[in-house]
């Protein structure tokens, strides 16, 4: 509402203000200006009243409408008693607990009901004023408009999970383009190829009184990542001699990139398989061993299409690197390195936050590998997964030697009693399974490494203390304290979620991308950014 003063009036008012307020009143005009003041007065008194009265009266008279439906033969019937002193409001309350719980109780509710209800609160109501429905049909649609929210809902987890995991495949442009731009400076420049280790350093390969160090991995970038966070927190960098063995196609950037970009005191070898001269027996077994792990992942793959399949838990197994030679490669340990008694092997998507020293020096009580059994999150709970999570324990075979909630150790940091591993038959046994679950339809176990070296080592593992590692940072909601972090001396990035990829929870990448010198002029040519 405006009000507006004319000339005149401003003229008036002069007059008042200026002659005193009792002048004023008894100059000339004066009835007709207090006439005209109580006339607005009242009109904006009767305005403000009814703004405030009449959307209560509009509230009320809705409610009585709707309620009308159930408790009354008419709608002015129940205005009547509700005016003139009918029944309470708790009446409508009552009807619309009863209706609502006799409607949860009633499974009548299918798919096609639910995807017919109204899409909205507003197409609710005008669906129950249009056809003058009651209460009971209120809260029916309204349990299939539940329904069908839940639904859509479950509908779009499913689907985000499906993206998040699909992203997880990938292979970033960035990590394509610094494998490129250092494969050709292998090609171009000459201390790109320079010998790793420069020849003053090679007896150390064999010598065992250094600490030896083997890396399996085609990723430039997550190698430079271990080797580095190991060297930094080293107590004396100077025993340390990193293995890493790649690849064909990864050899020439993995040694350009560690020819460049010298290690202090550590020393560094790069191999690649094609470099091995492995026997024919050796050769023969390994291709077996592949194309098995290729059989029971895709096995795999066919079950998730089925209806039964948990494709939250299995959407996993769909990564490539399940069939991965160099994952499956750990089991030939032995065979890489012949001339080396005991190593610390590292997976590549670990970061090491203390000195590893003490593990050279660790006594194994005659078991062949050190790994984190038991778990800092306290009794019952294992650090990685149970063995139902592994095998399937309707097969009798599984069921009958072996526990579904004994805890499995984690792989990815371990210590190798190599002497000893020569003198059993474990990488027999391991095969041994490999084509018994080949035989046996290849349900035994799910896909990946550790299943199966799960049951090859069975009696063989020494437990470390769970600080030594902890793992499952890969995943969406990482179940790791603050505190554990810190106090771990190797963190793991298992899962989907690796550290190099931008899906993971930020505050745990920070503890892997402090470790990347991000100002290397390789990683700013290929815009590689924390």
């Amino acid at each position: 509402m405006k009000f507006y003063i004319s000339t005149k009036g401003i003229k008036r008012l002069n007059r008042v203000s200026g002659g005193g307020y009792w002048q004023g009143m008894k100059g000339r005009g004066s009835p007709a200006i207090i006439r005209r003041i109580s006339y607005r007065t009242l009109l904006l008194l009767l305005l403000l009243m009814m703004a405030i009265v009449l959307p209560f009266m509009f509230l009320r008279v809705a409610y009585l409408v709707l309620e009308s439906s159930a408790l009354c033969s008419s709608p002015l019937e129940c205005m009547r008693l509700r005016l003139f002193g009918g029944s309470d409001s708790s009446t409508l309350r009552e009807e619309l607990e009863r209706a609502l719980e006799e409607v949860n109780n009633n499974d009548e509710i299918g798919e096609r009901i639910a995807e017919a209800s109204p899409e909205s609160f507003t197409d609710l109501v005008k669906d129950m004023v249009l056809n003058r429905q009651d209460i009971k049909a209120f809260a029916f649609k309204t349990k299939a408009m539940n329904m069908k929210m839940e639904r859509k809902v479950q509908s779009a987890r499913r689907h985000e999970s499906f993206y998040w995991h699909l992203a997880s495949h990938g292979y970033p442009k960035s990590l394509h383009c610094l494998h490129l731009k250092l494969a050709e400076e292998y090609a171009v420049n000459a201390s790109a190829r320079s010998p790793l280790p420069s020849p003053e350093y090679i007896s150390r390969l064999t010598d065992s009184s250094f600490n030896h160090v083997v890396l399996l991995t085609d990723n430039v970038l997550a190698a430079s990542v271990v080797i580095a966070s190991t060297v930094k927190n080293s107590g004396n960098p100077g025993k340390l001699v990193f293995h890493v063995v790649t690849d064909k196609k990864t050899y020439s950037p993995m040694h350009s990139w560690f020819a460049m970009n010298i290690v202090a005191s550590a020393v560094v070898e790069v191999k690649g398989l094609h470099q091995y001269d492995w026997s024919h027996k050796v050769n023969v077994e390994v291709k077996e061993m592949l194309e098995i792990h290729r059989l029971i992942w895709s096995h795999k793959c066919e079950y998730m299409k089925g209806e039964d399949s948990d494709h939250e838990r299995d959407l996993e197994f769909l990564s490539p690197s399940y069939i991965s030679l160099l994952n499956h490669l750990r089991i030939y340990i032995p065979e890489l390195f012949p001339d080396l008694n005991k190593i610390v092997f590292l997976d590549d998507d670990v970061v090491v936050q203390r000195d590893l020293s003490s593990l050279w020096h660790l006594d194994l009580k005659g078991k062949i590998v050190g790994a984190v059994v038991d778990s800092f999150c306290g009794e019952g709970c294992c650090p990685g997964r149970k063995y139902r999570d592994y095998f399937n324990f309707s097969e009798p075979v599984m069921s009958a030697d072996f526990r579904s909630d004994r805890c499995g150790w984690l792989y990815g940091m371990n210590v190798f009693d190599l002497e000893a591993w020569r003198k059993t038959n474990i990488t027999k046994t391991y095969h041994q399974w490999l084509k018994f679950n080949l035989e046996s339809g290849l349900g035994l176990w799910n896909p990946g490494t550790l299943p199966p070296a799960l049951l090859a080592f069975d009696g063989f593992v020494h437990d470390l203390n769970p600080s030594w590692h902890v793992a499952g940072l890969g995943y969406r909601f990482p179940q790791v304290s603050l505190q554990t972090l810190n106090t771990a001396a190797v963190i793991h990035f298992s899962g989907p979620a690796k550290p190099w990829l931008e899906i993971g929870v930020p505050e745990v990448r920070s503890l892997w991308s402090r470790h990347v010198n991000f100002s290397n002029k390789f990683f700013t040519k290929c815009r590689i950014v924390e």
